[in-house]
């Protein structure tokens, strides 16, 4: 595991807290073991679908895992200070979701409810339309270019200014559209 390996430390760290094998970790929260070793060890890209699983298999929140510290307090970022937490993508094979690049706006706010980011798309070129769904709630606002939000068998088209609020149990992938870039501003909720 690499020193800037951050996630796949607290990954580890939380897993072995509850006395948990990889394998048991797996098993709990429904990802195969290679997925759970892979984040661990930080060869494998983290998404936001199965970090929403292991966190909720460990009992702690999403930010526990992307950029938690001990600061108390508000958390006031600057336009400077606006740094990119963790580069993800997709691992869901096969899957045209592009390259998502997440901007937390709640860095090092401890016990947070809720995960403010501006997330940036890149087209990947891939066809395939996988769904994923996990426990939440997200609520999406576009900023720049359009998004497409399949959600169950409908499809929706975010223009910058539009924004969907959106129950995440049911399937579905935000991704870009029509091939080209898009930026929006995103809160995620995982209940514990």
């Amino acid at each position: 595991m690499s020193e800037d390996n951050k996630l796949g430390s607290k990954i580890v760290a939380l897993r072995e807290a509850h006395h948990l094998s990889a394998q048991d970790l797996a098993d709990r929260c429904g990802l195969d073991l290679e997925m759970v070793e892979g984040l661990e060890k930080g060869e494998l890209p983290p998404s936001l679908a199965p970090l929403i699983k292991i966190t909720r298999a460990l009992g702690v929140r999403l930010g526990t895992l992307m950029d938690d510290d001990d600061h108390l307090g508000p958390a006031y970022l600057d336009a400077e200070q606006m740094q990119e937490v963790t580069r993800m993508r997709s691992l869901e094979t096969n899957s045209d979701a592009g390259d998502l690049r997440y901007f937390s706006l709640a860095a090092g706010h401890p016990s947070r409810h809720m995960d403010p980011f501006i997330i940036t798309i890149s087209p990947s070129g891939e066809v395939d339309h996988e769904l994923v769904g996990h426990e939440g709630e997200e609520w999406l606002f576009g900023m720049e270019g359009e998004i497409e939000i399949e959600y169950g068998k409908e499809l929706y088209i975010l223009h910058p200014g539009e924004s969907i609020y959106y129950d995440s149990i049911v399937p579905h992938q935000v991704r870009a559209h029509e091939g080209q870039e898009a930026k929006f501003l995103a809160c995620v909720y995982t209940p514990f």
